[in-house]
């Protein structure tokens, strides 16, 4: 039977076939709007993400403006090579593995908790006044939100540093200390990004069912108990789908904010792969070479994210394939 549906769908002039695709195109006729939604985005992402790819082969080549793409010579893994052996390959590594690692441990359970928290609020107008408060620094521009850093941490006129004169502490340059960057960067980033992060998991808890909660309440459980048993099990699927996202961008640390937060006191900690590709691509002007190096990134960033899709379908039976 198999067989004989395969050799069908391998015949475009079987009658079936043919009835088939008429069917399929009466209805794309039919919902003609719906298609023309669709085609909106999916030009945006064959245009900006799909179309560019074929720019990674000078990754692979000596790119001459002049040549172009396709009349420059090929040097296969040249410029690989010449990456993985350049004295600062493996502190860019660790950098941005290190901050990436950390934004990972201490910012992706911070949105799951703050929904938790905020699923057992029942006073409407304290718990609309801390999402809106805790919302609010998703909005506020890269940029804004360095300079706002920058500020605060001033040695001269710092808020943070005049609290600390206050207990006697002298004034430190916290941005010039190279062993603060990486928590500067993460836990202004957990400020900024958290509330927008719960969203997602409040959204999960809103559609547990009711009933689960009166049968908990019947048998005496405990809020802790409730949280445990029934909310923890209720956004697991969601927690898992993230912490896949998360981990298959973890090579890829936003450039915009790394590079304004950067200066010649804390470069050693905070040259990552895309502030590196940026200097060496832009600055100047290799492109080959910052190509390879980009690619590099990208396919680091693939095998993490098939590595852990693996593992959480393995273990939670939930994945994003």
């Amino acid at each position: 039977m198999s067989t004989g549906k395969a050799v069908i769908a391998e015949n475009p002039h079987h009658p079936l076939t043919q009835k088939k695709r008429a069917r399929n195109w009466k209805l794309v006729k039919k919902h003609w709007q719906l298609y023309l939604l669709v085609l909106i985005p999916l030009s945006f992402l064959i245009t900006f993400k799909y179309v560019p790819m074929f720019g990674s082969v000078i990754a692979f080549k000596d790119y001459n403006v002049i040549k172009g793409i396709w009349g420059s010579d090929w040097v296969g893994f040249k410029h690989f090579s010449q990456f993985f052996h350049l004295p600062i390959f493996w502190n860019i590594i660790k950098n941005t593995l290190g901050i990436s690692l950390y934004g990972l441990v201490v910012g992706f359970p911070a949105p799951i908790l703050l929904a938790l928290a905020l699923n057992e609020v029942r006073q409407g107008l304290f718990k609309r006044s801390v999402q809106m408060v805790t919302y609010a620094p998703y909005f506020i521009s890269t940029v804004i939100m360095v300079s706002i850093i920058i500020v605060a941490l001033s040695p001269n006129t710092g808020i943070v540093n005049s609290i600390l004169g206050l207990f006697g502490v002298g004034p430190k340059n916290f941005m010039g200390e190279p062993g603060l960057f990486k928590t500067i960067y993460v836990l202004s980033d957990v400020w900024q990004q958290t509330g927008y992060g719960a969203i997602v998991y409040l959204a999960a808890l809103a559609g547990v069912n009711p009933e689960l909660y009166e049968a908990a309440k019947i048998d005496g459980a405990s809020r802790w108990q409730k949280i445990l048993n029934i909310d923890i099990p209720s956004i697991l699927p969601v927690t898992v789908i993230m912490l896949i996202l998360n981990v298959g961008n973890m090579m890829a640390i936003g450039f915009e904010k790394i590079y304004l937060m950067q200066n010649p006191l804390n470069v050693p900690t905070s040259e990552v792969i895309s502030t590196y590709v940026y200097k060496v691509g832009l600055i100047e002007s290799n492109f080959s070479f910052s190509a390879a190096v980009g690619l590099f990134n990208s396919i680091i960033n693939l095998i993490l994210l098939v590595i852990v899709n693996f593992l959480a379908k393995r273990i939670s039976n939930n994945s994003l394939w």
